[in-house]
């Protein structure tokens, strides 16, 4: 298959990740991307675990994830989908958030939940591309928005 096939499914691993993204900890929140389908869609995956800073604040007694990383985890992930997309035309490039759309916390995220970050791109106009996102634990929808 040819580097630009769409329907070639690949996994992209930490390193991978730190080469198309600039987030770093404590604030890159995805562990692995996979099923990446060139500049469509793909499964970003998240462990929580008790060792997140923001775990000492949100709550120390009963530990839950804040949404807005929920959220920020599946950006990132479009992020990856993105860059990808661009291959070497994304050097020097970096992607922002524009905005949110729908967002719906459906369970709370704990430590010891794997994050599947599933996102589908909606489209792209130029340098703008909208994704749609769901956040799942054990195939429980969690989270879910458009960006």
């Amino acid at each position: 298959m040819s580097d630009q096939d769409t329907t070639e499914l690949r996994t992209i691993d930490l390193a991978g990740i730190l080469e198309k993204i600039p987030h770093r900890y404590p604030m890159l929140l995805i562990d692995r991307v996979e099923e990446i389908e060139r500049g469509e869609s793909a499964c970003g995956i998240k462990n929580v675990t008790i060792n997140e800073p923001f775990f000492a604040g949100h709550f120390p007694q009963q530990p839950i994830m804040p949404g807005v990383l929920i959220i920020e985890a599946m950006a990132q992930t479009a992020a990856v989908v993105s860059m990808d997309a661009l291959g070497s035309d994304a050097n020097g490039k970096v992607v922002y958030f524009m905005s949110i759309d729908g967002v719906r916390f459906r369970k709370p995220v704990v430590p010891g939940d794997q994050l599947k970050l599933r996102v589908q791109k909606q489209r792209n106009r130029g340098a703008v591309w909208r994704f749609e996102g769901k956040a799942y634990v054990n195939e429980a929808l969690v989270t879910e928005a458009t960006f």
